[in-house]
This record gives structure tokens, C-alpha cells and sequence, in this order.
């Protein structure tokens, strides 16, 4: 399988593919292509079985797309939560390393690295890490972008993505955060929000607010 077909099946099932349908634009969106891009990509998986596609309705994982992004998901988030418990990395530094080190990673090693970091549940940026059986917590699939004018979240978990987390720190936004939700700017404008964890007002851009999971 591409690297680029497993960015996929790691993408969909991060977006919630694996119970529910995630659409065209969300997949876009996250990884930053186009959406003509996604299509043709999506066509090819779903002639290979990795996902279903309803037109109008969205796309999910099938069983086999399931169990591969289990399977790639589990590896990478358990290197992002061994570079930042045992080596002290950095969050912005870890999907890349990550990324390098799943491909070789067998699955005795592992089960090793699971066992080394006493079973954790979730990664640094706060995605669910599916243990040896391939079971894994559920978690919320609501974006930030998505949340009603006047609305209080609270951020459980980000899209693991480079920018992204670099930014993130520059604005102090953390795991656990509490948001109130004040405006959407309109045609496609940031979400403006206050922290009231930090009782700070942000201005999070269109893009970010589709990277940030809230519950």
C-alpha cells in the first residue's frame, strides 16, 4: 500500500470514517489537497475495499480499510507518546518521526513499546491509541469549525499536523481547554473564541478550526 492511500485510511479514520461517514471536503480539508484530488483517491480505495462511498452521504471505513487504519494508527501514536515520554519531543516534531518509524514497526515491537508506556490510552495531542486487540476508546468527531455561536466546549484532541501544533502553542491552546464559542466570521472566516481556562480571546483561522476536536 502508498504511503499516500495510508495517509488516507489514517485521515478517515481520524475524522470518525470508522463508525460514521466523513465527507469530500473534511478529507480535503485535513490533508490539504484539493478536493478533485480526494475523489480519485477515494475511487481507487473503494475498487481496493478500503472504504465505502454513499454519494451525497459521505465515506467510512470497510472492515478491511478498519483494521489496516487500526492497525497504522496504533504504531503512530504510540511513537508520538514514546518520543515525548522517553525522549522528550517536542508535539510539533512527532508526525514526522512518527510517520518514518510505523513502516517498521512490527508488531512484537509494539506490543513492546505498549507494555514499556504502561498501556496509554491516548496520544500526546489527544487521539485514542487502539490496543493489541485492535478495541479503542471512542472520541469526539466535533470539529471546532462546527460549533454553534455562543456555545461552551471543552478542546479534547487535534489532527496531528505539524503547522497546526506549531501554531497551537503559539496561541496556548491546550488539551482540556475550555472554549466559548462567540462568532463565525462569515465566507469561510476564523472562529472567534475566549479561553476561559486562560481568559484569553483567540482568533483561531477556518482551516485550524477543522483541525480541533471538541467535546
Amino acid at each position: 500500500m502508498t504511503p499516500m492511500k495510508e495517509d488516507y485510511l489514517k485521515i478517515i479514520f481520524e475524522l470518525g470514517g470508522a463508525s460514521e461517514k466523513v465527507s469530500n471536503k473534511q478529507i480535503a480539508i485535513s490533508l490539504n489537497i484539493a478536493a478533485g484530488s480526494v475523489t480519485e483517491m477515494i475511487n481507487k480505495m473503494v475498487e481496493e475495499g478500503l472504504v465505502n462511498h454513499e454519494p451525497y452521504a459521505g465515506i467510512s471505513l470497510t472492515d478491511s480499510g478498519r483494521e489496516k487504519a487500526v492497525t497504522l494508527v496504533r504504531k503512530h501514536r504510540l511513537w508520538e507518546t514514546f518520543l515525548v515520554k522517553k525522549l522528550d519531543f517536542a508535539l510539533p516534531d512527532l508526525d514526522v518521526e512518527a510517520e518514518k518509524l510505523e513502516h517498521v514497526t512490527s508488531e512484537k515491537l509494539a506490543n513492546a513499546m505498549d507494555d514499556a508506556l504502561d498501556h496509554p490510552k491516548t496520544c500526546p495531542h489527544g487521539g485514542t491509541i487502539p490496543d493489541r486487540n485492535g478495541h479503542f476508546d471512542s472520541e469526539s468527531h466535533l470539529i471546532l469549525n462546527a460549533v454553534e455561536d455562543g456555545k461552551t466546549v471543552t478542546v479534547s484532541r487535534f489532527i496531528d499536523n505539524h503547522d497546526l501544533l506549531t501554531y497551537l502553542g503559539d496561541i496556548k491552546l491546550d488539551i482540556g481547554d475550555q472554549l466559548k464559542v462567540n462568532k463565525h466570521d462569515p465566507f469561510e472566516g476564523p472562529v472567534l473564541v475566549t479561553n476561559l481556562t486562560d481568559k484569553q480571546d483567540l482568533t483561531i483561522g477556518y482551516k485550524a478550526a477543522h483541525y480541533i476536536f471538541v467535546e
